[in-house]
């Protein structure tokens, strides 16, 4: 008996949206970091109405995140949600072609990665956030990227980043809070800011290492019982994590084309 073969459908929901150019347009801005509207209709050249329409069509979509900055409540800085759109390129490629579905391992993705690379994280107290990142880098490039954290203020690095870092299976125990003033003068490749605070009081490094900023929510800011307090750092520890491994795995595709 012979097989029929399925009838053809539309293609994805995903390649439709992202069809329209405003909308690619706005998802290449927020590929690297976290923005403003205002940043947005810079980057678009185009009103601010018409910008915010087509963020409300790619956050109906689940693709875009908003979050109301803590440096300022009336700034909302939006967000890629990586792992849905990953979610979304992962659909939209298996009707394609299930072979199109196929990712790196992380041994591959670390040879991949560019030698040299210097990255530092910055926060305001660089006691949770910018402690559990650069702890992350480190362990997820294998060691092969050069990790640092610092803020605008020394303190500890927080007890519940620690433990929630050590049941990811990464000690942090050993790292140290620092000032950004110790890193004045010395050359990195990237700058990430991972609160709203660091975002708007970031120095300038020599050599122009390009900017990202993440508006993340302040873990430490969380009260109550010390198990929903290490839930909010689980939280942060996560989405850093994610953030991160799609950064790791960028970089390491420019590493195999150049």
């Amino acid at each position: 008996m012979m097989r029929t073969q399925p009838m053809p459908s539309g293609p994805p929901a995903l390649l439709k949206l992202l069809a329209h150019s405003h909308r690619w347009q706005l998802v290449q801005a927020l590929s690297g970091s976290d923005r403003r509207v205002g940043e947005l209709v810079t980057f678009l050249g185009e009103p601010q109405n018409l910008v915010s329409y087509h963020l409300r069509q790619l956050k109906g979509a689940g693709l875009v995140r908003e979050r109301r900055s803590s440096a300022d409540q009336r700034d909302v800085f939006y967000s890629l949600n990586l792992e849905g759109l990953g979610r979304e390129l992962a659909d939209a490629r298996e009707q394609i072609h299930l072979g199109l579905g196929a990712q790196l391992e992380d041994d591959r993705m670390r040879e991949a990665l560019p030698a040299g690379l210097r990255v530092l994280v910055l926060c305001t107290h660089n006691s949770a956030r910018s402690q559990m990142a650069e702890g992350l880098l480190r362990h997820l490039s294998g060691g092969k990227v050069e990790a640092f954290s610092a803020g605008t203020e020394v303190t500890r690095v927080h007890p519940l980043a620690i433990a929630a870092m050590a049941a990811a299976g990464i000690d942090i125990g050993n790292q140290r809070s620092k000032h950004l003033d110790e890193y004045a003068g010395e050359r990195f490749d990237y700058v990430i800011t991972v609160c709203d605070n660091a975002n708007e009081t970031c120095p300038v490094f020599p050599g122009a290492p390009q900017r990202i900023h993440w508006s993340i929510a302040d873990p430490s800011a969380v009260e109550g019982a010390e198990e929903k307090r290490l839930k909010a750092f689980q939280v942060a520890m996560i989405d850093l994590r994610t953030r991160l491994g799609f950064f790791l795995n960028a970089l390491a595709g420019k590493g195999r084309t150049s």
